[in-house]
């Protein structure tokens, strides 16, 4: 006689439901990313049209609209990375095979501390400038 239920290290419906969960709370972070990239890049294009109209002489850098587009790219890049991620746990958690993520988790973090490292000097920069 087979038993018709499951084996019990298959994927439950609520590790599906806290994936899918995990999945939108990266997606949101991406978007807050790729927003703060987009007001960055534009903080250069408004302060050197102010300091324009206000007659004062702007220096060209360009540097706001690099961070902002590298911030931008970032958070284009979690959110392949977050897509690629829970189908790769859907999948592990259909096996009965979870492994959490490692090395991704990592670069992440790492990228995020460079891009926060990053547009801290360039706020030290600029205040010095202006």
């Amino acid at each position: 006689m087979t038993n018709p239920t499951a084996p019990s290290n298959a994927g439950k419906p609520s590790d599906h439901l806290a994936n899918e969960r995990t999945f939108l709370a990266w997606i949101r972070t991406s978007i807050s990313i790729i927003v703060f990239g987009f007001v960055v890049a534009k903080f250069g294009i408004t302060l050197r049209e102010f300091l324009r109209v206000s007659g004062s002489a702007a220096r060209e850098s360009g540097m706001s609209l690099t961070i902002g587009l590298g911030f931008m790219l970032m958070g284009i890049f979690m959110a392949l990375v977050s897509g690629y991620r829970y189908r790769t746990t859907m999948r592990q958690l259909d096996a009965g095979n979870f492994k959490p993520a490692g090395t991704i988790v990592t670069v992440l973090a790492v990228i995020a501390a460079l891009f926060g490292t990053i547009l801290a000097a360039y706020l030290i920069y600029t205040a010095r400038t202006l």
